[in-house]
């Protein structure tokens, strides 16, 4: 009989994070500095972050130390465990083996505190004072106001209206921590209050939410900017998670097929299958598979182009998929994965066929998610439920092909803040938002005349 939980002892959690940006078959595309089409450098972003973080930005060193700093306060809760999903095989009666990376051991519920944790820490370092962010879901949010109490830095968070009115408890989460939060678009920025002035019911989206949070960091000298995803930085910290994993999957003597998380951002998925791609890019035979909410369905449906990260174009313009930085989104319940564009990185390898995006409308995500919990206990967070649902796609797959996958996704966070979904679910008031592409032409009006991507 196999073991259900697969533990690494703290001893052989990885000493350094991977970085992908040194194995790939074909270089990114530059980011370029809005005012002169150049390339950036190291001075363009030293208003927003602390040196440290600047250089493994651009940094193509196939492995960074994880300070011991760091490494202390990640022994909280890494090694996460790694569990296979015998009940849920049953349930779906397949003969693929399934198992599931759960990252909702840490305190903040979520794997955002691997990142949060290390930016906290190279901002301390820097003699940073106060951190600005933004958060959709409040899981970023949280895992930052963790992450700042611990190093003793304020930390303020902008997160989305919508998300700020659905899920209260996150809000008492980061207030608990010690950091404050007003809901986006806010009255506190310009940018905030641009929005307000054109729509006095704006639901937000994560583009307002970061042009706020950039605005308030590069006005004051004793502040710096934190990204929770998107940047190569923030998804080299989460590699974590795809080391640990695959030092699980060697004790278990396994080996997946098909490696699976949902994007946003970007940042969970590329955790869990950057390590695993290095293996494809050396001729290993698997397959990586982005999922996205069709209501947001930047890789699906949106171009490969060059984007502002934030909806008052403030950031630099980044190569990636993209629906225009002024698209809002459909309030649905999964607010991490509401966002217009997509971590460059994960678009760069999608673009090379590396990675398959797909995309699913929120009531099948949800029926997964149910089928879950009710095999395996966890109750999982509504963005977690996208990539539980492309496991049940392909797990009935190699059912009806009788073929005996094996199948790892990351169960990225709990839904225990997200009860409201789920109420909204069982009461039947969830809706499929199934987005016109007019509404997608009409949001690649702003990016037509842009730099073509090379």
């Amino acid at each position: 009989m196999s073991d259900t939980k697969i533990f690494l002892p703290e001893k052989e959690m990885p000493r350094q994070w991977y970085n992908i940006m040194a194995d790939l078959p074909k270089p990114m595309p530059p980011v370029l500095h809005p005012g002169t089409g150049q390339p950036i450098g190291p001075a363009d972003l030293a208003p927003l972050f602390p040196m440290e973080l600047i250089k493994q930005e651009v940094s193509t060193e196939q492995y960074i130390d994880i300070p011991d700093e760091v490494l202390d306060i990640y022994k909280l809760w890494r090694p996460s465990p790694l569990y296979r999903a015998t009940r849920l095989e049953k349930a779906l009666d397949t003969p693929a083996k399934i198992y599931y990376k759960y990252e909702g051991v840490s305190p903040a519920g979520s794997h955002k505190p691997n990142t949060a944790i290390a930016q906290a820490y190279y901002n301390k370092q820097e003699g940073v004072k106060r951190i600005t962010t933004e958060t959709g879901a409040g899981q970023w949010g949280s895992a930052l106001s963790l992450a700042c109490n611990f190093f003793d830095i304020e930390c303020k968070v902008y997160m989305v209206k919508i998300s700020f009115q659905q899920k209260p408890y996150r809000r008492s989460m980061i207030q608990t921590w010690g950091a404050s939060i007003v809901p986006s678009p806010s009255t506190d920025t310009n940018a905030g209050r641009a929005v307000l002035e054109k729509d006095p019911n704006s639901p937000g989206s994560l583009g307002i939410a970061i042009s706020e949070a950039v605005e308030d960091a590069a006005t004051r000298d004793d502040t710096k900017y934190s990204l929770g995803s998107v940047l190569n930085h923030v998804l080299m910290h989460q590699s974590i998670i795809g080391l640990e994993s695959k030092k699980q999957l060697e004790i278990a003597g396994d080996y997946p097929d098909i490696v699976i998380g949902c994007v946003g951002g970007g940042s969970n998925f590329a955790g869990l299958a950057f390590p695993f791609l290095k293996d494809k890019f050396d001729g290993k035979d698997l397959r990586a598979i982005a999922v996205e909410p069709a209501s947001c369905p930047t890789l699906t449906r949106g171009p490969y182009a060059y984007d502002f990260g934030d909806n008052a174009q403030m950031t630099p313009l980044m190569a990636m998929y993209t629906l225009g930085h002024n698209f809002v989104p459909p309030p649905i319940h999964a607010g991490g994965l509401r966002y217009h564009g997509m971590a460059p990185l994960v678009s760069h390898l999608v673009r090379e066929k590396h990675i398959e995006p797909v995309a699913y409308k929120q009531l099948a995500v949800y029926d997964s998610g149910k089928t879950f919990a009710k095999a395996e206990g966890i109750i999982p967070a509504p963005e977690s439920n996208h990539a539980i649902h492309a496991t049940v796609v392909e797990a009935l797959k190699a059912k009806k092909e009788g073929k005996a996958k094996t199948i790892l996704f990351n169960l990225s966070g709990h839904g225990h803040f997200d009860m409201a979904a789920y109420d909204a679910y069982f009461a039947g008031k969830l809706e499929d938002h199934a987005l016109p592409e007019q509404n997608i032409k009409q949001a690649l009006e702003v990016i037509k005349d842009y730099p073509p991507v090379v």
